[in-house]
């Protein structure tokens, strides 16, 4: 990243050739050979306790996850950006908190515009540069501009090319879909091209929900985790054996609703639930990204990551599971969604034979810290224009680095809730769950609750006893040392950097002293 000119160039010149080519598997100039591949999974609401690796008591087992926490690293302190979606993407492309872009709470959805800004650094232009072949294969989520959007959703022509999506973001090649898998519309996109015109519209209820809306006849819900994984190994097998190395971003539309465990599936988890059988479904995704390494020969020095975007969804019908046993958020408070720990603590694997050796981590780890520890791996600068939010992890991985570490993360609820979490200490800038479990900012309740929450997560890790009162001090420093990382534009050392969007915004209203 030594000419970020010439970054912004790269991506679109290696788009071209793609297109041209017309094939995943082209050929470039030869690379150092001992850079490895990096593949990123990223699961969709999938909840801590339902990797049975994270969850003693977990009636889901997950015997591939399983498999690659026991060779790699398992962090037990890591965290999503954001308690939902589309804000947690955007922290993994780009390195950057969520709320530093103009989404300051909630989502995007299926026919919204482009979130990453066009000058803004990914890790995917990032890599680029760096002489990788990109791929993203799933679930976008991060708004793209559909032909013709500014007539309506309605007057949207399929038949044209998208703008502003991934290939403009970083990645050579891209399979995928705009939104969520339950937001129309159901399309699935090849590079800029709608790969069909929908001619019908669909819709489903229940836990196997999807609005209503425009269909392509070559979508099929029950399909798309499927066709999504044979892409991925389809794009493994092609580029195994080039010169150059790969990165793959695989985000997942599973387990979030729809909830469509295949018939090979149904059944499977003995939970009475469809959910835990779609967890299982993920967790044969993971399998079959590890056989074809293996099969390929390429496992050794590849970077494999597993994690989650945010915690369960209360969609998998939490009291059903409890008469089960599961509970999908361990003995964490909340869901996703909430500003409490089970919304934005996750599962998060690391696994590369090649150098790391496995173990288990309790390093603060965020998800945007996979910027900088990728170019940590790659002996590569970040500079101060991009990734502002991102550490490395590469010292709990046991890798040498002069980076420093995470000593402490903001975190963001769905309704645009802060929480800033130091040391053992955790201090929440509203009232009750800034999200969907109880209490919601909508309950009658929250009139009667103290403003802000202050949890010793060590002595109280289910949030329980609020020590706003007797830690008076300690919540002012963490409200001063919050109001730094948001108004510098960063939170590690470097040039102060501009917010997107308005300067001042409600849900940070608390930071006037009072």
């Amino acid at each position: 990243m030594r000419n970020l000119k010439l970054n912004r160039i790269l991506p679109m010149l290696l788009c071209v050739m793609s297109l041209a080519t017309g094939s995943f598997g082209q050929n470039v100039p030869k690379k150092e050979q001992n850079r490895p591949n990096i593949i990123f999974i990223l699961a969709d609401d999938m909840g801590y306790g339902d990797v049975s690796a994270y969850n003693e008591h977990s009636k889901i087992q997950t015997k591939n996850i399983d498999r690659l926490a026991s060779k790699g690293v398992k962090f037990t302190d890591a965290h999503t950006s954001s308690a939902v979606c589309t804000p947690t993407r955007y922290g993994i492309l780009t390195g950057r908190y969520n709320w530093r872009s103009t989404l300051k709470q909630h989502v995007l959805y299926g026919y919204s515009e482009a979130l990453i800004a066009e000058d803004r650094v990914t890790i995917g232009s990032f890599l680029q540069a760096e002489g990788y072949k990109t791929a993203g294969i799933g679930k976008w989520h991060l708004g793209w501009d559909w032909d013709n959007i500014e007539a309506g959703d309605s007057l949207v022509n399929f038949s044209e090319k998208i703008k502003n999506g991934p290939t403009t973001r970083g990645f050579d090649y891209w399979f995928g879909f705009s939104g969520s898998l339950d937001m129309a519309p159901y399309v699935w996109v090849e590079n800029d091209e709608p790969t069909m015109v929908p001619t019908k519209f669909t819709q489903n209820t229940g836990q196997k929900m999807w609005r209503k809306g425009p269909t392509s006849d070559d979508f099929d819900h029950e399909q798309v985790l499927p066709d999504i994984t044979s892409k991925t190994v389809q794009f493994i097998s092609e580029n195994a054996k080039g010169d150059q190395p790969f990165f793959i971003y695989m985000p997942l539309p599973a387990p979030h609703t729809p909830i469509l465990p295949t018939s090979d599936f149904q059944g499977k988890s003995g939970l009475d639930n469809p959910y835990g059988d779609f967890v299982l479904m993920v967790d044969w995704v993971v399998g079959e990204v590890m056989k074809s390494l293996e099969e390929n020969g390429i496992a050794d020095n590849t970077i494999l990551i597993f994690t989650s975007d945010n915690g369960c969804s209360n969609q998998a019908n939490f009291e059903q599971l409890a008469t089960k046993g599961h509970d999908p958020s361990y003995v964490f408070r909340g869901h996703k969604a909430d500003i409490f720990e089970g919304g934005h603590r996750v599962p998060f694997i690391v696994r590369w034979p090649a150098k790391v050796k496995a173990s288990t981590s309790d390093q603060l780890v965020c998800t945007t810290d996979f910027f900088a520890t990728v170019a940590d791996v790659l002996d590569q600068k970040v500079e101060d224009n991009f990734a502002e939010d991102s550490f490395s992890f590469s010292a709990a991985l046991g890798l040498p680095t002069k980076e420093a570490t995470r000593e402490s993360i903001v975190h963001h609820s769905i309704n645009g809730s802060f929480a800033y979490r130091k040391g053992d200490y955790k201090a929440i800038f509203c009232p009750g769950s800034g999200g969907w479990s109880y209490p919601t900012p909508n309950d009658d309740v929250i009139k009667t609750l103290p403003p802000f929450q202050l949890y010793n997560l060590s002595t109280d890790i289910g949030e329980e006893h609020n020590l706003e009162t007797e830690e008076a001090a300690l919540l002012e420093q963490y409200r001063l040392e919050l109001a730094k990382i948001v108004t510098d534009g960063r939170s590690t050392k470097g040039a102060p950097q501009k917010n997107d969007g308005p300067s001042v915004w409600p849900q940070l209203s608390w930071m006037e002293k009072k």
